[in-house]
């Protein structure tokens, strides 16, 4: 099975010894700072991203001249969305039980929300949204309330819609949040959490949008918006 880009970066930064951890093609903070380690001995700008110098620069055989490796095409997706990606098809469990994965998340983030979110029942779009941003952009600032859907309308920057733009969306009694994949006439087609209870990609009505943002920490967005069939996806009316 070929390798995802983020997957082969962590490879090469090992080969170069610029990486000494887990191989679970997690890219964040340990991937980040093997980035700019690896940046600072190629004589290369310390972004801590997968820029094209770097890529390039990964590319070489350490202590083999002249010989080098294929790379991934760079993917069009962000860094966070593709960390949303690893979590398709994660479901919370019916019942009494909660999913270890997303409880997990809640107590990751620490204070407040390992306190307040006891159980999978709760919304957690909000909540799957910080932990895949917070991952792959730890020195990112989040909104304070993050499992607070409608809270997302402020954060980073505004941007015209683009894949993996942060979409935030209005519902009877609260709001939505997740990623832009793309769109057809009436809907949008959004990668988030607890949408139909998983991770999944499902169509969001467009007059439900109230605002399209970015971070400003993360990598810059490839402009222009995706056109999509409305087959393939599901229609999601109330992320409650």
């Amino acid at each position: 099975m070929a390798l995802t880009f983020d997957q082969w970066l962590i490879w090469r930064l090992r080969m170069h010894g610029a990486y000494a951890g887990s191989m679970d093609g997690v890219h964040g903070r340990a991937v980040i700072d093997a980035l700019k380690k690896f940046q600072y001995a190629e004589k290369i700008p310390q972004s801590g991203k997968a820029d094209t110098a770097t890529v390039t620069a990964l590319q070489k055989q350490p202590g083999l001249s002249g010989q080098t490796v294929e790379a991934p095409k760079t993917p069009v997706e962000p860094v966070w969305m593709r960390e949303a990606r690893r979590y398709m098809g994660l479901k919370e469990i019916a019942g009494a039980k909660s999913n270890p994965t997303i409880m997990g998340w809640a107590k990751k983030a620490g204070g407040w929300i390992a306190n307040y979110f006891t159980d999978d029942d709760i919304p957690w779009c909000g909540l799957a949204v910080q932990n895949w941003i917070s991952t792959t952009l730890p020195e990112e600032l989040l909104p304070s309330n993050p499992l607070g859907a409608l809270n997302w309308k402020t954060f980073g920057r505004e941007v015209p819609a683009c894949v993996g733009a942060i979409l935030v969306f209005e519902r009877p009694g609260g709001g939505h949040v997740g990623f832009y994949v793309g769109e057809d006439r009436t809907h949008f087609h959004v990668l988030g959490g607890n949408q139909q209870n998983s991770v999944s990609i499902t169509r969001v009505e467009k007059d439900r949008l109230r605002a399209t943002r970015w971070p400003k920490t993360g990598e810059a967005p490839v402009p222009g918006r995706v056109q999509l069939q409305k087959s393939g996806a599901p229609i999601s009316r109330n992320e409650a």
